[in-house]
């Protein structure tokens, strides 16, 4: 038994609601990613966070304080401009997919397809280089998105925006 078109379109709008939400939470954090990395330009603040990693007084057993500071320290401040662009760039792409999926419009559905599936190939030769649980999540959850969606937009279109 088929179910009726309306279950099925709210399941879909639904589905494309929470991969929206899931895009603009990334678009806000690479905006602060951008915010933090363009005051990181500056070589007063670059310093002065190099001083606070250096001189904090809390046990560090794994090392990752002195590795973070050894790259800050190797990056310099030059090269945060850089990192700030790239992240407005990245959510640029990640809040017009959000605002596109949110609207119900085909064309984000395929462009979340393309941009999400695009960035896969390098999220497996990132889990395979450097395994944390982090990037397996985030490659799974995105091949999810992108069959999810795949699927979505390979039906019909003759809705009607909500």
């Amino acid at each position: 038994m088929t179910k009726p078109v309306s279950e099925i379109e709210a399941r879909h709008s639904l589905g494309l609601r929470v991969i929206a939400i899931y895009e603009v939470i990334k678009t806000l954090c690479l905006i602060f990613v951008a915010i933090v990395a363009f005051g990181l330009h500056k070589e007063q603040n670059f310093d002065h966070l190099v001083y606070v990693l250096e001189h904090l007084s809390l046990q560090d057993s794994g090392g990752m304080r002195w590795r973070l500071v050894g790259l800050l320290e190797d990056m310099g401040p030059s090269k945060f401009m850089a990192i700030g662009i790239v992240a407005l760039g990245y959510a640029a792409i990640f809040a017009t997919e959000g605002i596109g999926l949110w609207l119900r419009k085909h064309w984000a559905e395929w462009f979340t397809v393309i941009a999400t599936g695009s960035l896969i190939p390098v999220e497996i030769y990132e889990v395979f280089h450097k395994f944390n649980w982090l990037k397996l999540g985030a490659l799974i959850g995105n091949i999810v998105i992108v069959v999810y969606l795949v699927r979505i937009a390979m039906q019909p279109h003759g809705r009607k925006s909500p």
